[in-house]
């Protein structure tokens, strides 16, 4: 496999392969901190789920900042500055666990989330871009294997560092406690976050060097004029002149809105049916698991059994169908359908970069950055589902899936078709 100027695409997909597992291991502690920090900053249901907004909103927050830092310092350049940053935001955990500051646990998020942002930007159309663009969506999946597989270890390995049998008893026993009692209890509970992202922020700086150091081959957009890899787009003044490019930004808003949702709720949402959390933690490890497998099925069918829009419109009519199915089931059986709904949610991803960036030549940057933008969806979906959890109960929340895979469903058939 080669680049366009014929390097060897090989080491570049291991180094981003890497930080697709970066990407993976910092984004999915977030479900396992969601029910822990509730417990050790006493919140609400809903106050518990601005640990995904203040992660995701740095996505939208962050979009222009991304464009500015990759154009200034360059691709590898501006991923290790990245790396960096995420290095900050971790470090910014110590300060919030020793304090017991839930708004300083959320600045950290909200700071490694923003590092996130421009590896984002960065990596996933160079990834779209090192080969054919029929085969983009394989390589993407290879990308999304390494991610779930550390986002199936990261709840796992911080549940190491973590006592949640001690979390589970002191949540039982805190009406029973001196107000003296449980702000003790709690703050040994917040501190147990300390020496793993001590470690987080040592990982984060020496990638950061490797990075900065390694052999990276530039790509950009311009380069794509080429029939080889997108139509020329001749006559179009602004990316507004592509309405599929806007559709796409609307479908991984909802898209990540689901994933997310998937992945970040299936633990509360088993500590809601009574399961002791240092039995959940391992859960969003099924959602992992369950994604990697689509992601296995992904690279095996695509393009040679499947096209990327018939694997689109799979993805979505399975998570229609699991969506109903979680909110008609009770226990352990409608807990299983959250799990497997990563297997709906694996191809989607890889299937909608390669349809909203076809055909955008020399805008595929400034289309990118629209679509990085999308994965705010991540901060507003699960927030919303937290309030109709505080509402209605976790159960009949997930109904709010469904118009999410419907509008995926109508991208897949019709709306990446649409020109201006």
């Amino acid at each position: 496999m080669t680049t366009q100027n014929n390097q060897s695409t090989v080491g570049p997909m291991i180094i981003i392969g890497a930080l697709f597992f970066i990407f993976g291991f910092a984004t999915w502690l977030n479900s396992l901190l969601i029910p822990y920090l509730r417990i050790a900053c006493e919140l609400t249901e809903v106050q518990s789920y601005f640990v995904t907004f203040a992660f995701y909103i740095a996505y939208l927050v962050m979009a222009p900042v991304s464009t500015w830092v990759l154009n200034r310092f360059g691709f590898k350049n501006g991923m290790a500055i990245s790396l960096g940053i995420m290095a900050v935001g971790a470090l910014l955990f110590i300060p919030a666990a020793y304090s017991r500051t839930y708004l300083l646990f959320l600045t950290g998020l909200f700071v490694m989330g923003g590092g996130l942002a421009i590896l984002q930007t960065a990596s996933n159309p160079y990834i779209t871009i090192l080969g054919p663009v029929e085969t983009a969506a394989k390589r993407i999946s290879i990308m999304g294997i390494c991610n779930k597989f550390a986002g199936a270890l990261a709840p796992i390995i911080l549940g190491y560092f973590l006592n949640l049998s001690e979390a589970d008893k002191v949540q039982q026993s805190l009406a029973t406690m001196s107000p003296e009692e449980s702000a003790q209890a709690l703050d040994k509970i917040a501190l147990q976050v300390v020496n793993p992202y001590i470690g987080i922020v040592v990982v984060l700086i020496i990638l950061a060097v490797w990075i900065s150091r390694a052999n990276l081959p530039e790509v950009k957009g311009d380069e794509e004029e080429d029939a080889t890899h997108h139509n020329v787009s001749e006559g179009k003044q602004s990316i507004f002149d592509f309405p599929h490019v806007i559709l796409g930004f609307i479908c991984l808003f909802l898209y990540v809105g689901v994933e997310v949702l998937a992945g970040d709720t299936i633990i509360a949402y088993g500590t809601y049916l009574g399961i002791p959390l240092d039995t959940a933690k391992f859960f969003t490890s099924f959602t992992m698991v369950s994604m990697v497998i689509g992601y296995i099925v992904g690279i095996v069918a695509i393009p040679k059994y499947l096209s990327q829009e018939t694997a689109l419109k799979l993805c979505a009519i399975l998570g229609a169908i699991l969506t109903v199915g979680i909110v008609f089931t009770d226990g352990m059986v409608s807990l299983t359908l959250v799990g497997l709904l990563g297997l709906a949610n694996s191809l989607v991803w890889p299937a909608i970069w390669p349809l909203a960036l076809k055909g955008v030549g020399k805008f595929t940057s400034a289309a990118s950055g629209i679509l990085v933008m999308g994965i705010a969806g991540g901060a507003v979906i699960p927030l919303i589902y937290g309030q109709i959890a505080h509402s209605v109960g976790s159960h009949q929340a997930y109904w709010i899936a469904l118009p999410c895979y419907l509008y995926i469903l109508y991208y897949a058939v019709a709306g990446h078709k649409v020109r201006k």
